[in-house]
């Protein structure tokens, strides 16, 4: 089962469910989000579970209107959390590095986007409306990462950040017993830049 928000060729979220397991009450589209043509938020609820597939705006450079338009999704995302029926998961890239130890040299990214304060402001309110980054929570000093630039050999010297981000409702987060990076699937002949995370929660 699968329910999709497509953009086109750059952009589009999804939800995919196990066969047997239904989708209901499908939304797309984020209340507030500054372009709803790119496609970057579809919730469903699977499993008793209010699920949110997210992309984030890339933000491009700091100081730029597309910056300014990540930080108001960021907005709308931290209102839509508070509003979510629990238990919820909001699941995808974020584009944000939630602190320094997310970062693989932080100085290297001074002034760039994804690592600002205000960009981590903003994720910090959705964190606010209740919920819990899954990865910190059961690995509290972890340093892996979930993207990696193509350019350089960085996957290979593991420079990269942890941008991929699995949020759980306090209530969903109560039951986790394992959240990791899996890091393997970075690789192979048509690599994506980025590793999934795999988290299991009762």
């Amino acid at each position: 089962m699968a329910a999709d928000h497509s953009g086109g060729r750059w952009a589009g979220v999804a939800i995919l469910a196990p066969a047997g397991t239904a989708i209901e009450d499908p939304v797309a589209g984020l209340g507030g989000e500054a372009d709803a043509s790119e496609a970057r938020w579809i919730e469903a609820t699977v499993g008793g579970v209010r699920v949110a597939s997210v992309y984030v705006p890339n933000g491009r450079e700091v100081g730029t209107p597309p910056f300014a338009a990540k930080l108001r999704f960021l907005d709308a995302m931290a209102a839509r959390a508070a509003a979510l029926r629990r238990p919820a998961a909001i699941l995808g890239d974020v584009n944000v590095a939630p602190e320094d130890r997310d970062v693989w040299d932080p100085e290297a990214f001074a002034g760039e986007t994804h690592v600002t304060p205000q960009e981590r402001a903003g994720l910090r309110r959705v964190l606010d409306a209740g919920f819990v980054d899954a990865y910190r929570r059961v690995h509290p000093d972890g340093t892996r990462f979930t993207w990696w630039d193509y350019r350089q050999g960085h996957f290979h010297r593991n420079l990269g950040l942890r941008i991929d981000l699995a949020l759980l409702s306090d209530d969903l987060a109560a039951g986790l017993s394992a959240c990791d990076i899996a890091r393997d699937y970075r690789k192979g002949p048509k690599p994506s830049d980025h590793a999934p995370l795999l988290t299991e929660a009762s």
